[in-house]
């Protein structure tokens, strides 16, 4: 029961059975301390009384009648509250005589039994021994503290309806504050739930306790990180779809412009060599000729098909590996080059970084490559290849640090990055990476976090 309560339920039941119990204890404590006040009392009753007595009683035999004056003596007790007084004899005979005001039953009958019973379950009776003419007799005093247990009791009733009265006002008071200071809980509530059904545009005025402002404002925040991740996320799959179809068409163009010629002639010289076989005569000359040419464009065909399956694939990456993958990578580059020196440290401590990780990383070095061939005019290019950890909400996710740095003439304060660095950053980003391009005077550095458990 207690988990499907509320906030503002639990908080205004925890008050109301704070309140409850405070009252409780105060009242309590009066019941507890009645006893003591009664009996105090009672004591200070019978002893007033005892000392009344005491001093009517000297020269009682001595009084012209002792009888009448005892007897006027007991009526002049009668300005004594809560006492009675009986006259008793060694004869057994009693004369009771009742000095308690008419109030006293009044009184009585307005304090509970049970409060009776608790505070003053038994009577208070003191005897005082008088002999009048000789004869043995006493004087029985018995305490009747009725005043005193009503006035208690009412003293109770009027502080339980006081303190029932201001424990209501507290209650409802602090249920008015709490509920106003909790409001922006439920328009929170409303606000997740408008931001998890897709509306990021959401937004909460703060308002409320510092504590729940400050709520408010981060969950602003959240949102708008949200809106500004679902905007890149949009613009991300437009770019590579974008990129896709860019390579789509060069790779249509590659084969247009280089496999169409080689094809159209390899078809010229096999129709010509179908020719001379079908003539009486072959012209063994002209057949070698042909035959050459065949071979020229065969190989041509070979070096173009490596070259748009090192676009599509790079040729022994997943049978060798990455580090092997790059070594050959960076021999092509130096056959070509043979001026410019390229170093590359590959750490031993980086494990199994995943397929695609191996191929972002192979065509992360190999754009950087080629753009410092193409524009940097740098002698020496160092290539750095390092285990990471990617900072990310995925806590120690393991990634792979790939830094190329040349010495060539940097990058220009208006440069912007080409396509080729753009569609790496791209591809990077969706696999949850980053890549920074830094120039300076000493040069161009390319620095790439790859996620080690990429995956498409």
């Amino acid at each position: 029961m207690w988990r499907n309560l509320s906030l503002r339920a639990r908080i205004n039941l925890l008050l109301a059975l704070v309140l409850t119990l405070g009252l409780a204890v105060n009242i309590a404590r009066l019941v507890l301390e009645a006893a003591p006040r009664v009996q105090a009392e009672d004591q200070s009753v019978i002893r007033l009384a005892r000392e009344f007595i005491a001093t009517l009683v000297v020269g009682l035999n001595e009084a012209p009648d002792p009888e009448a004056r005892l007897a006027r003596m007991v009526r002049d007790l009668h300005r004594l509250r809560h006492v009675s007084v009986q006259w008793q004899t060694d004869a057994g005979g009693a004369e009771p005589v009742t000095t308690d005001p008419p109030g006293d039953d009044t009184a009585a009958q307005v304090v509970p039994a049970w409060f009776v019973t608790l505070v003053h379950p038994q009577t208070t009776t003191v005897t005082v021994p008088i002999a009048v003419k000789g004869q043995p007799g006493a004087l029985l005093i018995a305490s009747h503290p009725n005043d005193e247990m009503a006035e208690i009791w009412q003293g109770i009733l009027t502080q339980l309806a006081v303190g029932s009265a201001v424990a209501l006002v507290l209650f409802l008071i602090t249920t008015t504050v709490v509920g106003r200071a909790l409001s922006p809980i439920e328009k929170l509530s409303e606000a997740m739930t408008r931001i998890a059904g897709g509306d990021y545009a959401t937004r909460v005025r703060p308002s409320g306790p510092p504590e729940l402002a400050a709520i408010c404002d981060k969950l602003n925040q959240l949102a708008a990180a949200l809106e500004a991740a679902v905007d890149d996320k949009r613009r991300l799959a437009e770019r590579v779809v974008s990129l896709q179809d860019v390579e789509r068409k060069e790779i249509a163009r590659e084969l247009h412009d280089e496999f169409g010629p080689y094809l159209f002639a390899l078809r010229a010289h096999a129709g010509s060599l179908t020719r001379m076989a079908d003539a009486g005569e072959p012209n063994t000359e002209a057949a070698r000729q042909c035959g050459s040419a065949i071979l020229e464009q065969v190989n041509a065909l070979q070096r173009s098909n490596r070259r748009v399956l090192e676009k599509l694939r790079p040729v022994g990456l997943t049978e060798l590996g990455l580090r092997e993958a790059l070594g050959s990578l960076l021999r092509l580059w130096d056959q070509s080059h043979p001026g410019v020196v390229v170093d590359m440290t590959f750490s031993p401590a980086l494990g199994e970084a995943g397929e695609t990780a191996d191929l972002t990383i192979y065509r992360t070095v190999q754009e950087a490559l080629t753009n410092v061939f193409r524009h940097a005019g740098a002698t020496a290019i160092s290539i750095a290849i390092d285990p990471t950890e990617l900072i990310s909400a995925r806590a120690g996710r393991g990634a792979v640090l790939v830094r190329v740095r040349d010495n060539g003439i940097g990058l220009k304060p208006d440069h912007s990055l080409g396509f080729g660095l753009t569609g790496m950053r791209e591809r990077i980003l969706a696999l949850g990476g980053t890549l920074t391009v830094a120039s300076g005077a000493d040069g161009v550095t390319v620095e790439a976090v790859i996620p080690a458990d990429a995956r498409n």
